[in-house]
């Protein structure tokens, strides 16, 4: 019998599975095309959050700036997408995941217009898979392996079909999981980011009582704080966030574990503990000028943008982003959509040495951004008003040391600039680690109490949010043999 027609046996799947799995009626798809095919009214359009969707007027040019870079895909397109997948047998693209989604079962639930049911297929093996949809780097993972590309043809829009699904389940509000039968245990959750949230979902499909602590005011991590505005906006991730939320699960936000609550009372509150606290704050320069009025770890910039109107959002006419990672490209290129003139990257080794993204990189490119490699900075330049250039000095490769740089003598030179943006990565949560009694190894963090798990950026020295994901479910897995063993 197969998968789209046979009646789930487990009593807590029936009520979801029946009529996610099966195959619709001509009625159902009648329903669903009318429902899906319909002009929505104005208040229909604001109950299904307009600003990600909308396309902005020209008289409102931050709006446009910043509207999807990836804009979702019609009924039509969708189901003219979903026919070109060749559902392979242990398909490239479910195993180049890092949550292993059955991506050729979900393809083909849109393709026969179940659209609950391909959510729920996406969302049980990644619960992040509304952001993933929009923020994951597809190209190196499902979409880069996809079969096509070995034809010399464009791969399946894995995650714009993705969205697709994810999209209509949660602009109709519907449940696709409950909770499960309490078993009387409490885990506490320490950070509500992806890892965190991941865990979260599937300890309360397993009944156990969840409580997560989160430092923000909001949930959702970098999601919420972090995600490039024209990726992803914070009002989906903080709808993605309650669809778990609502499982049942207790948030505390504005709570730092450590200082307003000792971790030595989680251990003795609760039966476990999943530790997904993310990573520190950005590293230093080191120089001279660092602490100037201008000065600005490029997470806290993109922070600002995400958390009040764009118009509010202050930015230099000249931009100086030091780094060379993804989130310099975000800031760099942000900056450029809020208006400064110039928005350049400095970064101290060679252009093939770049750890963002190729297509990250040439977005910035088409973006107006500069690039300016070898160049490392040596000081800031300014005055307590604020900063007016950077020195740096020309840099080349260091003979047998692999990665490293040394200063070219005589190179000097000043780009001048009125502010300057840090991107130099993230440094551990020592103080936490130690807090808590958890080990750091090679800025990595790690336990060895049997009560004690951690996952996410904090274990894996900062990776993707479907790495987050994946690791908050092995957690979570982890956590639920440890208190019933099995």
């Amino acid at each position: 019998m197969s998968e789209e027609s046979r009646t789930p046996s487990p009593a807590d799947r029936q009520k979801q599975d029946v009529d996610t799995r099966r195959t619709p009626s001509p009625a159902d798809r009648q329903k669903q095309d009318v429902e899906e095919r319909r002009t929505p009214s104005h208040a229909d359009r604001q109950k299904q959050d307009v600003e990600a969707r909308r396309t902005p007027s020209p008289a409102d040019p931050l709006e446009r700036n910043f509207a999807d870079i990836a804009p979702p895909l019609t009924r039509d397109a969708a189901l003219v997408e979903s026919s070109k997948c060749l559902f392979c047998y242990d398909a490239p693209c479910t195993i180049a995941c890092p949550t292993h989604i059955d991506v050729p079962a979900f393809i083909k639930k849109i393709a026969s217009g179940n659209l609950r049911g391909s959510a729920r297929v996406i969302l049980d093996a990644n619960p992040m898979g509304h952001s993933c949809a929009r923020a994951c780097p597809v190209e190196v993972l499902c979409e880069g392996a996809c079969v096509l590309n070995a034809r010399d043809e464009k791969p399946i829009a894995i995650a714009l079909l993705q969205r697709h699904a994810t999209d209509y389940v949660l602009e109709k509000k519907l449940r696709l999981f409950e909770p499960g039968k309490a078993t009387g245990k409490k885990v506490a959750i320490v950070g509500a980011g992806p890892a965190g949230l991941s865990a979260a979902q599937d300890l309360r499909r397993w009944g156990h009582a969840v409580t997560m602590f989160e430092s923000k005011p909001q949930p959702g991590g970098l999601n919420t704080y972090g995600i490039a505005e024209y990726k992803m906006k914070a009002p989906l991730a903080l709808a993605e966030a309650r669809t778990i939320l609502d499982l049942g699960v207790e948030l505390r936000c504005g709570v730092t574990i450590g200082r307003d609550v000792a971790f030595a009372d989680l251990e003795k509150q609760f039966d476990a503990i999943f530790v997904a606290v993310g990573l520190g704050a950005t590293r230093t320069l080191g120089i001279p000028g660092e602490d100037l009025p201008g000065v600005e770890e490029a997470l806290a910039f993109i922070e600002r943008l995400k958390t009040q109107p764009y118009s509010k959002t202050t930015v230099g006419r000249r931009v100086v982003v030091v780094g060379a990672g993804n989130t310099a490209i975000d800031a760099v290129t942000q900056a450029k959509r809020l208006g400064a003139e110039r928005a350049t990257i400095v970064y101290r080794r060679g252009e093939r040495d770049v750890p963002a993204y190729r297509y990250e990189q040439e977005l910035a490119k088409k973006d107006g951004c500069e690039f300016r490699f070898n160049e490392s900075p040596v000081r800031i330049l300014g005055n307590a008003r604020g900063v007016t250039g950077i020195e740096c000095v020309r840099t080349e490769a260091a003979a047998g040391r692999k990665g490293d740089v040394v200063a070219i003598a005589g190179s000097e030179h000043v780009i001048e600039c009125d502010t300057v943006l840090k991107a130099l990565g993230q440094t551990p949560r020592d103080e936490f680690a130690r807090a808590a009694g958890v080990r750091l190894e090679n800025g990595r963090m790690t336990s060895a109490k049997p009560n004690v798990f951690v996952g996410g950026d904090c274990a894996n020295g900062g990776k993707e949010i479907v790495n987050a994901a994946a690791e908050g479910k092995a957690a979570a897995r982890k956590i639920h043999v440890s208190l019933l063993g099995s």
